[in-house]
């Protein structure tokens, strides 16, 4: 059994289409997905670097888009010198476009290009209103918040 439906889940669903695709997507076998390669690291409590190979391309031949919770990362080769002639080509510079859905609250904190690897910084900036606070216990009925920050 290679594929799974997920049908009746949809059918009994309301409000969860972005987790139904997201789980749809991982159930389909896609066998191009390997280039470029690519590390996802946390360099931090909240913060992840992506790292894509793509050797052979210039930042002018990369395109980074944010949208709606995805990232997706194309890269397009300009047309290469006529009078070459390669014996072996083993660099690959097809075309690509390479998704990844982000959790809410990642942002894109800036992107390099360093010896052939791009790196995509990420952090994830909770909101204000959705970190913890602390409630004073007082005496006599009354609660108050005191402090806005981590418990």
């Amino acid at each position: 059994m290679d594929s799974f439906d997920l049908s009746p889940l949809f059918r009994s669903s309301i409000g969860f289409d972005r987790l139904m695709r997201l789980a749809d997507a991982a159930t389909r076998v896609d066998s191009g997905n390997g280039y470029p390669p690519y590390n996802i690291e946390s360099t931090g409590e909240n913060a992840y670097r992506l790292t894509m190979a793509v050797a052979g391309f210039a930042a002018d031949e990369l395109d980074i888009t944010v949208q709606e919770n995805a990232l997706l990362v194309t890269g397009k080769s300009k047309a290469e010198e006529e009078d070459r002639q390669y014996l072996y080509r083993g660099i690959a510079r097809r075309a690509f476009e390479r998704r990844f859905q982000l959790a809410d609250h990642i942002k894109v904190a800036g992107a390099s290009l360093d010896n052939g690897l791009l790196h995509v910084d990420l952090v994830r900036e909770i909101p204000e209103a959705m970190k913890p606070r602390k409630v004073e216990i007082a005496k006599g009925g009354g609660a108050r918040v005191i402090d806005q920050k981590a418990a």
